[in-house]
């Protein structure tokens, strides 16, 4: 008789749709199932005794009803469709500005694939949203507990495998504010749209709207603004089930949405258990399309089959980070703008039905009231209204007409109107007028009596833009500014991960608003202000771990060995939040979490000896660390060793350049690490070098950087005992075929004395005369400019070399080869090309009245040797200069204690030879005594 009477209410609805099933469908079949499904799901979930509250996501119509029932109902337990991970975080939400985003982050991923990291979950969370107001209201409330329900961080990727989110057409483009939540996974409740795409085209389509979010603000959000609680819980519901049953039945979706309903059912069931509340006394916040589930374990009656998986092994790290309208509807797939007229509808929605909202005490960007919101009074036990049928009177009454606000619509076009002209725009009042008219007459084309927003936005991008954008915003991102913007939240100071703070704490003595969006300036002067010295540290941090932009050096520099005494900096600290607030995730200070970097990137599978040593130039310059630099220095000589190529020879070659001259400036002895660097990058190098002059995969700068690295280090490896043998073996091996390659070998023997610089130009020449080689002369040329490198000192025969081309060949030969040979130098040797015009520059004159009589050096005759003039008959010549001024040499002679006298040219006949040896011939005999041995 009970559930008989319980089923009464919905009998009348049951009869209605099975005869309009029976009269559409041609008789009771698939579509009456659906129908009475629709109402069976509907009946079920309002006679649970734990009272369910359907809401969509960001709905205004669902904030203000959960805010009506909140202060009616006053539950002593709220469930809320949310990571139940993420609890701990809430309370920090009245130290921020909405919107804000609570995140789940690991950067350790244990039990997932590896390139699945770092892993990051958000909620976002809006003023006009349900799941605030239920935040609100429990937090705020005395004795009031708050229980998050829905499947942990953790179990959103454990469940994710197989399932994707379909990718949707109506998304915003990928801009700054629409990347506040980057590649995190988004989670928020209420995720309401029809999963059946021709089920959504054909409301588009009959319902004369462009996108989903248009439909549901006409058709749902509107109407259901001033509903009473029943009618808005039973049409929510109704719809969910719709949804639900129309799904096209993707099982990986399924079986995800299934499994966190039986996980939050399990739950409450156990909170129940474990507290003894009453289910009457509690409050289900949860999705419409969720509330509307078939699972077996739904309801506080359910079975108790599903076990929860333990969690991975992954860290997880909780915190706050700002989030906007645009990044809400980019990670959402919501229509451009549809937040910020949900947040205006929100406003009109409070003005129009007086409900009081829920707000957290302190609560940043919140508008005061005029008096302060009194604690809700305990409530008071009622026994529980039977549930009536309000589906049948909504479903029946034909839609409320609401009648045109001439004066908003007014208003927006005048503002509209004025918004254009500052962005370039030529509108005028009769553009307005045009833009009044034209939203009217789209709306009753629309069937609406009254114009939308986006009536009134397809009417402004018709009568204004015209086709042509003049600045950097078009019309229909002027509407959605004028309609309430894209507000941007932003986490208090309070609510920041240690790191963040301090962060903040450091940089103090700047003097700036680093919260505040947009980009400072920042001068430093550390010679007045030795205490800003610490604050070029931090931001020398920063720009080495956030995003470019978020620190930007202006003026100043940061090389081993100098350091700017004055420097100058853009900071965007407060756009970049999010990636502040994500540091702290990987450690409590910046110097913690750039050292962690540094070894994880040196101790990569796949890292590179340039990689490790870019690695231990970081931590000398940032950290100042010799341990640490130590360190990553020996795991450099171990990837050097392990290394089969020499891709990576350039850079490895500047580096150690660098690192070696800053050591031998900084530190009495070089580090351990380096000399086994030196003497094993010998050999190595010496080994590969034969294979590096023939493999077609190494490039000509490679090779002349590996000689670079013998020839730079050739002193330092054979101090500490390195055989030269082992590059001249090298070098006799060597038979490159490609003429770059061959140049660059006679440059390198040049070097090593094997081939003298007389020999190396009648090669040259001998290349010039040949006909059959000239096409490969720039090849040549390019493998002599990239000698420059490991040779700096043939600069001026590269410059011969160029300068004897241009002046034998002729002009038919000339200038075909002349484009070859620009672009060969410009793509191959382009940052050794200013050592080559430094070397021009100082041979060549530098008048060009000069030219004409100018000779070069290289053609010049060679200047004979004058005899030297003997002076007294066939003696050698005296110091001439010493005699003529001995006073010098007389008072050094005082200081030694020696007396002596002055010769003059006719006293004794200079002895032929070197006089000092004739004096003591000792070593003179034993050095031809080792000679004539060896």
């Amino acid at each position: 008789m009970t559930a008989l009477n319980g089923a009464a209410p919905f009998e009348a609805l049951r009869g209605q749709l099975q005869d309009a099933a029976s009269e559409f469908a041609d008789g009771p079949d698939a579509l009456q199932g659906i129908l009475l499904g629709i109402v069976d799901d509907v009946d079920r979930a309002v006679r649970e005794p734990l009272e369910i509250f359907p809401v969509c996501h960001h709905s205004p119509a669902s904030a203000v009803a959960m805010a009506r029932r909140l202060r009616e109902k006053q539950p002593k337990v709220v469930y809320l469709e949310l990571c139940e991970d993420m609890a701990p975080l809430l309370a920090e939400l009245k130290n921020c500005r909405l919107p804000v985003a609570v995140q789940a982050f690991a950067s350790e991923v244990k039990g997932f694939p590896a390139e699945w990291a770092p892993l990051s979950v958000v909620a976002p969370i809006t003023e006009a949203s349900a799941e605030y107001q239920a935040i609100a209201y429990a937090l705020d409330t005395p004795g009031v507990e708050l229980v998050l329900v829905d499947r942990s961080s953790d179990h959103v990727f454990q469940w994710q495998a197989g399932a994707t989110e379909p990718t949707d057409p109506d998304a915003p483009p990928a801009e700054e504010e629409a990347a506040l939540h980057g590649d995190a996974v988004g989670v928020e409740i209420g995720d309401l749209r029809p999963r059946f795409a021709e089920l959504e085209e054909h409301l588009l389509h009959h319902g004369r709207v462009r996108h989903w979010s248009e439909w549901w603000h006409q058709y749902v959000e509107l109407p259901l603004g001033d509903s009473d609680h029943d009618t808005y819980r039973q049409v929510m519901l109704l719809i969910g089930s719709l949804f639900r049953r129309l799904a096209p039945g993707d099982p990986d979706r399924v079986r995800v949405d299934e499994d966190r309903e039986r996980y939050m059912w399990t739950r409450m069931r156990e909170h129940l258990a474990a507290t003894g509340t009453a289910p009457e006394d509690c409050l289900y916040v949860c999705g419409a399309f969720h509330a509307s589930s078939r699972v077996e374990e739904f309801g506080v009656h359910g079975s108790d089959t599903f076990e929860i998986s333990p969690p991975s092994e992954s860290t997880w790290q909780y915190g706050l980070i700002p989030s906007s309208h645009a990044a809400i509807e980019a990670q959402f797939g919501l229509a451009a703008g549809s937040v910020s007229i949900a947040a205006t509808q929100w406003a009109k929605n409070l003005k129009r039905t007086r409900v009081q909202p829920f707000r957290l005490a302190g609560q940043a960007g919140a508008k005061k009231t005029a008096k302060q919101r009194k604690s809700a009074a305990p409530a008071v036990p009622v026994a529980p209204d039977p549930p009536t049928d309000k589906l049948s009177g909504f479903l029946q009454s034909p839609p409320a007409l609401d009648r045109l606000d001439e004066a908003e619509l007014l208003g927006w076009s005048v503002e509209i109107v004025r918004s254009a002209r500052r962005n370039g725009y030529l509108a005028s009042t009769a553009d307005a007028i045009a833009v009044f008219e034209t939203s009217i007459l789209l709306a009753g084309m629309r069937d609406r009596a009254r114009p939308t927003p986006y009536d009134f936005q397809d009417a402004a991008v018709t009568c204004i833009e015209k086709e042509t954008v003049p600045g950097r915003r078009d019309v229909r991102r002027l509407v959605e500014i004028l309609m309430g913007g894209d507000r941007i939240g932003r986490v208090g100071y309070d609510a920041l991960p240690p790191l963040a703070r301090d962060v903040h704490d450091r940089l103090a003595p700047l003097n700036l608003k680093l919260q505040q969006r947009g980009v400072q300036r920042a001068l430093l002067d550390m010679t007045s202000r030795p205490e800003l010295r610490g604050c070029s540290d931090v931001l020398w941090m920063l720009r080495h771990l956030m995003p470019h932009g978020a620190a930007r050096p202006i003026m100043g520099e940061r090389e081993l060995g100098k350091q700017s005494v004055q420097e100058s900096w853009d900071l965007a600290l407060g756009t970049h939040q999010r990636a502040l607030i994500e540091l702290g995730y990987e450690g409590v200070s910046i110097e913690q979490v750039l050292e962690q970097r540094l070894r994880r990137a040196a101790y990569a599978p796949n890292a590179t000896t340039a990689q490790v040593l870019a690695a231990v130039e970081d931590a000398v310059l940032h950290l100042r660390s010799g341990r640490l630099a130590d360190e990553l220095g020996t795991r450099a000589l171990e990837v050097l060793a392990t290394e089969r190529s020499v891709d990576g020879a350039p850079e490895v070659l500047r580096r150690v350049r660098r690192l070696l001259a800053y050591y031998r400036i900084s530190r009495p002895a070089l580090p351990s690490w380096i000399e086994s660097f030196a003497t094993t990058g010998y050999a190595h190098y010496c080994t590969l070098l034969p294979t590096a002059f023939t493999d077609e995969d190494a490039t000509v700068r490679q090779v002349a950087a590996m000689l670079g690295f013998l020839f730079s280090m050739e002193s330092l490896a054979l101090s500490l005992g390195c055989d030269r043998t082992q590059l001249e073996l090298a070098f006799a091996q060597s038979h490159p075929r490609d003429p770059s390659r061959t140049a660059l070998l006679w440059a390198a023997q040049v070097q090593l004395g094997q081939l003298s610089r007389a020999e190396l130009r009648e090669r040259c020449d001998e290349l010039l005369a040949d006909p059959l080689v000239l096409s490969s002369y720039p090849s040549y040329l390019s493998g002599f400019l990239h000698a420059l490198e490991p040779v700096p000192q043939l600069a001026d025969f590269v410059v011969e070399a160029v300068s004897n081309a241009f002046a034998r060949l002729p002009d038919p030969v000339l200038l075909p080869w002349l484009p070859t040979l620009i672009t060969t130098l410009r793509s191959e040797g382009a940052d050794l090309a200013p050592l080559l015009i430094r070397e021009a520059g100082r041979v060549f004159p530098g008048r060009l009245a000069a030219l004409d009589a100018w000779v070069p050096p290289w053609q010049a005759a060679p200047e004979v040797a004058a005899a030297p003039a003997a002076a007294g008959g066939g003696t050698a010549r005296r110091a001439v200069l010493l005699a003529a001024h001995p006073g010098t040499c007389d008072s050094v002679a005082e200081l030694l204690g020696y007396e002596g006298t002055w010769e003059t040219d006719g006293e004794a006949p200079t002895p032929s030879g070197a006089g000092l040896v004739g004096r003591h011939p000792e070593t003179a005999s034993a050095l031809e005594a080792l000679l004539a041995g060896v």
